[in-house]
């Protein structure tokens, strides 16, 4: 799909019904082709490897291999795949085992059609992306929690809470009115200082510890 300008994505989701109403709806937008179909987690693997699509939209209660087992395979195969979580599951330890499995987003069933465009723009550019109501409260539920990691600046701060929110380094960058080597920089101290190897896991790690 590499030479492809469009946003080629497999759609991984064992209720038939519900696969083929989000193939039919992408299906709609010019930009995206949606390139393969899987009803479990061991066909999306074959699917995956043959298609080598931008993005797999992943459900977590698969047969045969779940869709967290999938996942982690999936960015073994390809770790420039992303993959975005859509399903039913809204409880913090299906979330945050999600992250830690590879995931780049996170979204429920329910998620307008326009924010699930939203999530796979903003995790082919390389941000992560959240649904803004679990966002919230998992916020809510860490809300208390006192870090001990270094402390973070003020526009450290500022970077991570538009991190959280799906934001690219480009998108930050014209928010923050700051150059985009510099946002790169300040994402480097921020995975440094958090101790974390990348992005999603800062963003992970901000949320479990209510950092923003």
């Amino acid at each position: 799909m590499s030479g492809d300008k469009k946003t080629g994505i497999v759609i991984v989701e064992d209720h038939d019904i519900t696969r083929l109403g989000l193939a039919a709806a992408l299906k709609r937008l010019e930009e995206f082709a949606v390139v393969g179909e899987a009803g479990d987690g061991q066909a999306a693997l074959e699917i995956v490897q043959l298609t080598r699509p931008h993005v797999i939209l992943m459900d977590i209660g698969l047969p045969v291999m779940n869709g967290l087992d999938a996942t982690r395979m999936i960015k073994q195969i390809d770790p420039g795949a992303r993959v975005i979580m859509v399903t039913s599951h809204a409880d913090e330890q299906d979330i945050f085992a999600a992250f830690a499995a590879g995931a780049d987003g996170y979204c429920v069933k329910d998620t307008p059609s326009d924010q699930l465009v939203m999530a796979i723009r903003s995790v082919q550019e390389g941000a992560i992306w959240i649904d803004p109501r679990i966002a919230s409260k998992v916020l809510r539920a860490h809300s208390g929690a006192h870090p001990a990691d270094p402390p973070l600046t003020g526009r450290e701060l500022d970077v991570l809470r538009l991190l959280v929110d799906g934001l690219s380094n480009h998108k930050i960058a014209e928010r923050l009115c700051l150059s985009v080597e510099t946002v790169r920089t300040h994402v480097r101290h921020i995975t440094e200082k958090l101790a974390v190897s990348d992005r999603t896991q800062a963003a992970v790690k901000a949320l479990r510890k209510g950092l923003v």
